[in-house]
């Protein structure tokens, strides 16, 4: 085996009250496709932001090449020629790809110059990008393309992304996993960072997994289950989510041509939407991001008020009913923005379960609020949802993104809403955690609520869903069982290829 291409020896950082990073001990060779895998507040993300110069390690050491390796910055990382894709885009879109690329460059050459290489290096890697297009045109696969070209201009000899399939459909998966090979065969070395453990198992050649910030393993992903890696990872076994078998009840919540302006320019209009849910039944609406999810979510909270009729609950309009109004009724929602829309992030937990659950949980009398009730609500669900703090007064933006996940998504489940929406309810959150949340949802949807989630993630979709259909553009395509629903067929179904039936489907 050749000299390692980055080694890390004993790297530890601590915060107070927690460990991040404990003695973390890895290498890493030209050329490999490396996993990093652990879950959420394993201390994969402190670990990635100290090789990226980010942040300074307490102890331990590095070595790039052979060389002593001590960013104090991105910039010094990007000169030793370590590159990062994060998992959250860092775009405007106002401008066009040349401009957010060159942004993100040192010394940019002139536009003329720059446009002709982004087209060469683009096409070159299979990731074709018009350089003068604005960003805010683009889809989110595109959006994606442009972060990994800017990194590839810079000629990296370690690439490390950050969740980088969150938002792609199938097909765009393929062609992302053709380029980071070509990559890898070129010499260029990838640290891989998903949740998606059968992506782990295609793509990775070694993997270490992290917990409670040690490194507990490491594995050929290729050798090893995805539920081998899981159990590595939480340290248990994990149960597979259960489904009620009972019958779905009659239509509870009803959709009917709803069509809405987008509240921003880069905003996506809802056209003729039309949705029927039954008692029981958990539908599933697949989509790349910017396809209308948010907009959809919006119309049903209340958050955008339609015609009445546009959305009935039970046979009552209540299109025109704020957001409170609706959760009185039964319409609860959990969106994909946890800081700053599901969750205020300097407010205490207390006062974030108070935020929705005041009126279905009687959380004021006379005019009072009863903090005392508050505060129990909240405790009720940190305990039932497994969510990590060290109480209910800390504040949701100390706790990490999948424990806070857990609490948004249990402070509405156990307000027991007749309808249910979620919007990527298990996005960035580790494998144990999605399946108490996939298996929160189930529960639910067995009592007799209906429940729309509304994901990327494809897998969870058919894993939980009885009903399935893709939002594109705005538009719902057909719903069908997801019983007997092919790969193919839902990523042609993403693309806009609604109105295919299975037979032709098949034959494209």
């Amino acid at each position: 085996m050749s000299a390692p291409l980055l080694s890390i020896d004993g790297l530890t950082k601590a915060y107070p009250g927690v460990v991040a990073n404990n003695q973390v001990s890895f290498q890493i060779q030209p050329g490999e496709v490396h996993a990093l895998l652990g879950e959420n507040g394993a201390g994969k993300s402190t670990l990635v932001k100290m090789i990226y110069g980010l942040v300074r390690p307490d102890s331990g050491t590095m070595s790039f090449m052979g060389a002593s390796y001590t960013p104090a910055e991105p910039r010094a990382a990007r000169a030793t020629g370590v590159a990062m894709v994060f998992q959250h885009f860092s775009l405007f879109e106002a401008l066009n790809v040349a401009e957010n690329i060159a942004l993100g460059m040192e010394n940019p050459p002139k536009p003329r110059d720059l446009a002709a290489r982004i087209t060469e290096v683009s096409e070159a890697y299979g990731l074709p990008l018009d350089p003068g297009r604005l960003v805010g045109d683009l889809s989110a696969g595109e959006r994606q393309r442009v972060e990994i070209i800017r990194c590839l201009l810079q000629d990296p000899k370690l690439l490390i992304m950050d969740e980088p399939t969150s938002v792609l459909t199938p097909q765009e998966v393929e062609i992302l996993f053709h380029t980071l090979r070509k990559l890898s065969a070129e010499g260029t070395a990838i640290l891989y960072i998903s949740h998606k453990l059968e992506e782990i198992r295609a793509l990775c050649d070694e993997a270490t997994v992290l917990r409670l910030g040690k490194v507990v393993g490491t594995c050929d992903p290729k050798s090893t289950s995805a539920a081998e890696m899981a159990e590595l990872m939480v340290g248990k076994s994990l149960a597979v989510p259960a489904r009620s078998e009972a019958a779905h009840g009659d239509v509870i919540l009803e959709v009917d041509n709803l069509s809405v302006a987008p509240a921003s320019a880069f905003g996506t209009p809802l056209r003729d939407i039309s949705i029927k849910i039954k008692a029981g039944e958990v539908l599933g609406i697949g989509g790349v991001a910017g396809n209308g999810q948010d907009e959809l979510l919006a119309a049903l909270s209340g958050e955008t008020i339609t015609a009445p009729n546009a959305v009935e609950l039970k046979g009552k309009p209540v299109g025109n009913l704020s957001p409170n109004e609706r959760r009185s009724a039964g319409i609860l929602c959990g969106p994909e923005e946890r800081l700053g829309h599901a969750a205020a992030p300097d407010m205490s937990l207390i006062e974030n379960a108070l935020l929705t659950a005041r009126h279905r949980k009687s959380l004021d009398k006379n005019g009072f609020l009863d903090w005392g009730k508050t505060r129990q609500y909240a405790e009720e669900v940190i305990a039932a949802f497994d969510v990590r703090t060290p109480g209910p007064e800390n504040a949701a933006r100390s706790l990490s993104g999948g424990n806070l996940q857990k609490f948004v998504i249990g402070r509405e489940v156990m307000q027991e809403p007749s309808v249910l929406v979620v919007n990527q309810p298990t996005w960035g959150v580790d494998a144990s955690a999605a399946a108490d949340i996939r298996q929160a949802i189930l529960d639910l949807a067995g009592r007799g609520a209906g429940v729309i989630v509304i994901s990327q993630d494809l897998d969870e979709l058919l894993e939980i869903s009885d009903n399935f259909c893709a939002l594109n553009e705005g538009r719902l395509s057909d719903t069908k069982p997801t019983a007997g629903l092919t790969m193919e067929t839902i990523g042609l179904m993403l693309g806009g290829a609604h109105d295919m039936h299975e037979a032709e489907v098949a034959h494209v």
